[in-house]
């Protein structure tokens, strides 16, 4: 298998560097994430900093884990460790020829890629941090909570209320939508499918027992399709149906959940090791886990109270 340390560099303008695979290499012509092959003995970071020296010119100065993805082509089995770069010096040079462009992040799909590079445009697509709304007391104050979080930079959020009825969940959902959008956010449905294409929300999160029942993706490549799990046999049925992200819990103890058996973070780097697509952590994460999360392979965490009872002056 060969390992590659590969690169999702931003610039300043929140563009993504790409580089095009010359048409005599190994899946060429296709568009990819800057990066080379990982010496025997080299650590991985000391890798990627060689390599985007050698082939760009530049110095890496801030870079953090973003994903690991395991891909056998016929002919070639690879294995990707990327990482994140949010700063470096230097300038950015062709140093061996290929062809480079930066690409906002919406226009990232529109590019024709080697297999292997299609989870990384999930997972730099997708945030830090999942919302999961909490149950719904008052409509007014869940909405006065759900703007302020919005405000503070939550991008993401899951929309779970299991107390309403479908009548009185599909109400809130377009209320939720709607703020949503006016953020910019995404808002994905704890619900069924297909209230996700009657009211155009963005995605939809699928439960465990959902997950298990499914033998095929339930919506379309435009929209979000997410899943809970608990285990690897979960997550590879995640993977079967083509889910985009998932969220693993617990990863440590919650109030809500006393004396419940929890992961650690031990054994959520080892699911997001074997798991080829972005996962968020769950259970006990704080926004300053965040950090951690990435140091074990997560998207970063997902939440519920630490996340809802966030100061309006925070900002993600």
């Amino acid at each position: 298998m060969q390992h590659v340390a590969a690169a999702a560099i931003f610039n300043d303008r929140g563009e993504i560097l790409l580089a095009l695979r010359p048409a005599h290499a190994h899946q060429g012509n296709l568009w990819e994430f800057p990066g080379g092959k990982v010496e025997a003995g080299e650590e991985i970071l000391t890798a990627l900093k060689r390599e985007l020296r050698e082939e760009l010119g530049i110095v890496v100065s801030h870079a953090r884990p973003l994903i690991r993805v395991r891909h056998d082509y016929p002919d070639k089995a690879v294995l990707l460790d990327v990482w994140r770069v949010d700063a470096y010096s230097g300038e950015v040079t062709s140093c061996e020829g290929q062809e480079l462009e930066w690409v906002a992040i919406k226009e990232l799909a529109k590019r024709s890629y080697p297999a292997a590079n299609l989870p990384i445009i999930t997972a730099v697509t997708l945030p830090d941090v999942y919302l999961i709304t909490p149950e719904p007391q008052d409509i007014l104050v869940f909405m006065s909570t759900l703007e302020r979080c919005l405000s503070g930079g939550v991008r993401l959020v899951q929309l779970r209320a299991k107390s309403l009825d479908e009548a009185r969940y599909r109400d809130l959902a377009q209320q939720a939508l709607d703020l949503c959008r006016h953020h910019g956010a995404q808002l994905l449905l704890n619900a069924v499918p297909q209230l996700v294409q009657d009211i155009g929300a963005h995605g939809v999160h699928l439960s465990s027992e959902q997950l298990k029942k499914l033998d095929a993706r339930p919506l379309g490549k435009d929209k979000w399709v997410a899943a809970s799990c608990h285990d690897a046999d979960e997550l590879a049925q995640a993977r079967r149906i083509g889910v985009d992200f998932a969220v693993v819990s617990p990863v440590l103890p919650t109030p809500s959940h006393p004396g419940a058996a929890c992961l650690g973070w031990d054994k959520l780097r080892q699911l997001t090791s074997a798991t080829n697509m972005p996962i968020y952590a769950l259970g006990g994460m704080r926004i300053e886990d965040i950090g951690l999360a990435h140091r074990n392979g997560a998207q970063g965490i997902a939440a519920v109270s630490s996340v809802w009872n966030l100061r309006s002056d925070v900002i993600l």
